[in-house]
């Protein structure tokens, strides 16, 4: 694999292989000393142009756990605030000898122009894009979901018949798209609810089903039965420049999980939230912190899953030296 730049580059076998190298990653931790040698003597830069707090900790921690020197770069601060253009930040940090670029940015299609430009030669992960991917979180939420279901057993397994139900602000979600791509891609099957003003448009071309009725989803809408997993949503605010919805207090009571509709779902439903948690507006701290939520799995397995792609870009069959 020599790029990770969408969930759409990934046929099944090779989703399904991600998170089975993930499954070996995360045995790494439970080890006195978590780390592996396997990338000592390569570098990896994270270019976060946007602010982060999971992802960016996440990667550090896997590309250390491999053993790679890491270098973090973040726009604030840097002659970003200048005006300097990513091809010239990416080739000034390229130029200090990088191995792997993990790029966050706020423009959709960024990392797939910094694969393509031949501006540096080095491995590129997209990290969040604009609203376009977010391929390693939806990995992780995948491996997330397969870990929940199956347990010791997942190895080799996809999520043929799954039934996942993403909630709220789709229309500027990367890891909505990137859920929505990658869970049909390994069986799921993926429903897609919230106001009807943040659907996006083009949505009728996604392996999904759509609706605008929580209630009638969380009781088994469009499949009769309930779902294995709700993934709700943070509103993405400073996205926004119109109204989208009436006020707070009106998307929590149509579009919230609340402490009623939680009440409501089977003690085996998966309730998941990529963070950060916006508590109280789309969901309620009784979800959140429930035996049923996997939201801190969802961190944890973040580090397992970074680690298995950075390995695999840059160790099992990835960038070699001297490599185009």
């Amino acid at each position: 694999m020599r790029h990770l730049l969408s969930v759409r580059d990934l046929s099944r076998d090779e989703a399904v292989g991600i998170l089975d190298v993930a499954e070996d990653m995360a045995a790494v931790a439970t080890r006195a000393v978590p780390k592996l040698p396997t990338l000592r003597g390569r570098t990896v830069a994270n270019l976060f142009f946007e602010d982060s707090t999971r992802t960016r900790l996440s990667f550090e921690a896997a590309a250390k756990r491999l053993s790679a020197d890491v270098i973090t770069f973040t726009a604030k601060g840097s002659s970003v605030s200048k005006g300097e253009s990513l091809k010239d930040t990416a080739q000034t940090v390229a130029a200090m000898g990088v191995d792997a670029v993990v790029i966050r940015h706020g423009a959709s299609g960024a990392a797939r122009t910094l694969a393509d430009g031949d501006w540096i030669d080095a491995a590129v992960v997209n990290a969040g894009d604009g609203t376009h991917e977010h391929p390693t979180q939806a990995l992780l939420d995948a491996y997330t979901m397969r870990k929940t279901r199956h347990g010791d057993a997942s190895r080799g397994r996809d999520l043929e018949g799954l039934r996942v139900t993403i909630v709220g602000d789709v229309l500027h979600s990367r890891v909505a798209r990137s859920n929505a791509w990658l869970l049909a891609t390994l069986g799921a099957r993926v429903h897609l609810v919230g106001p009807g003003t943040l659907l996006p448009p083009g949505v009728a071309g996604w392996p999904v089903s759509t609706g605008t009725d929580l209630d009638a989803a969380l009781a088994g809408e469009p499949w009769g039965e309930h779902p294995d997993a709700v993934m709700m949503l943070r509103i993405q605010s400073e996205r926004m420049h119109d109204a989208f919805f009436p006020n707070e207090r009106e998307y929590t009571r149509e579009w919230g999980l609340d402490e009623a509709r939680f009440a409501r779902l089977p003690a085996d439903t998966m309730v998941m939230h990529p963070g950060p948690m916006n508590r109280g507006l789309e969901i309620s701290s009784a979800a959140a912190d429930s035996a049923r939520s996997v939201v801190l799995d969802q961190v944890t397995n973040g580090v397992s899953i970074r680690m298995a792609v950075l390995y695999l870009v840059l160790g099992a069959g990835g960038r070699k030296e001297g490599a185009s």
